[in-house]
């Protein structure tokens, strides 16, 4: 089968076109034709840092896969051939930059009836991502619109971002505050449901006070930056609540006095430490599918690189490590 891989660490010049054998599925395993993929953050960082472990010689990335179930293990019950699914994947098997990828059908969703499958790749990882923050880590009533306090998603225009402004503001009672900095990131922010638009480039506390803000409830710190844990403390009511997602290495003393809650989420930790409640993710993607085939949630594709080869995984890698992305790069088709 076609597959993208790369056999040393580095820049996206290590990445290939190589061929690799059909894997065949294990007992809760769907063999799934992938039709359409995107690319996160965490796929142009491991392509960076480590070194191939997951195939001979090859370390073939990807989560955000959508497609069609080939084959399933002895034991599905969830799934059977033909279903079409889409689903983040697991950080500790081959990646879904590939024809045919295995994937454990308690992490997998329906695509959703009304997209595409590239509408649908772009979904997945980071709709897992926003919900366990919002409704896993920070417990705020999901379907609920009694108001409960302002949530701030940092880099609101990203892909976790642009799905979390979505369900904030439509099955929560949040004043939902994005952070944007430029012209277009503003107005996308905005179209999916943002009350209002902090200035990314200031101190947060400056930041929503210039808004109307004196203090905000909930923060998802979907992006951090050095030496920001002043400007955050400030900002911050107390008793709220942080979630943090990347590497967090500065002191969280300050948040001590206010008694803040400091969380942090991993959408692969189900999967990597096959917990008790690792179907989860099957019923939570079940549900966003439900909810975009109703019209509350939309894709956040914003960029269609055309098929999936390593030149065109060359492309979307630069794209996201430039900075200057907002919603979802996909890529389709072989």
């Amino acid at each position: 089968m076609k597959a993208i891989g790369y056999r040393t660490m580095g820049g996206v010049e290590v990445l290939t076109d190589i061929e690799l054998p059909r894997p065949a599925p294990g007992p809760r395993d769907l063999l799934v034709a992938v039709k359409a993929v995107s690319v996160n953050p965490v796929d142009t960082k491991r392509r960076q840092w480590e070194s191939p472990a997951t195939a001979p010689d090859f370390m073939v990335l990807g989560y955000d896969a959508a497609g069609i179930v080939e084959a399933v293990g002895s034991d599905v019950s969830l799934f059977r051939p033909g279903d079409e699914v889409f689903y983040a994947g697991a950080m500790d098997r081959p990646g879904t930059n590939a024809e045919f990828h295995l994937v454990d059908e308690r992490i997998v969703g329906l695509k959703p009836k009304t997209l595409s499958f590239a509408e649908a790749a772009a979904l997945p990882l980071t709709s897992i991502t926003a919900w366990e923050i919002l409704f896993d880590r920070m417990r705020v009533p999901y379907g609920s619109k009694k108001p409960c306090g302002a949530l701030v998603v940092l880099n609101g225009a990203g892909g976790v971002g642009s799905i979390m402004i979505q369900l904030a503001a439509r099955l929560t009672g949040l004043t939902v505050i994005a952070t944007a900095s430029r012209p277009e990131t503003t107005d996308w922010v905005r179209k999916l449901g943002a009350s209002h638009v902090a200035d990314h480039r200031r101190p947060l506390d400056e930041a929503v006070k210039a808004i109307g803000f004196d203090g905000i409830d909930y923060l998802a710190a979907i992006t951090s930056t050095p030496g920001s844990v002043p400007a955050i403390a400030a900002a911050m009511n107390p008793q709220g609540h942080i979630t943090f997602i990347d590497n967090f290495d500065e002191s969280i003393l300050p948040f001590k006095a206010k008694s803040i809650t400091i969380s942090w989420e991993m959408m692969f930790t189900r999967s990597l430490f096959q917990t008790k409640d690792m179907d989860a993710q099957h019923r939570l993607l079940s549900e966003v599918s439900a909810l975009v085939d109703a019209g509350v949630l939309r894709s956040t594709l914003t960029q269609n690189l055309g098929r999936i080869s390593a030149e065109n995984l060359r492309k979307a890698h630069a794209a996201i490590e430039s900075g200057r992305v907002f919603g979802k790069v996909v890529l389709e088709g072989f």
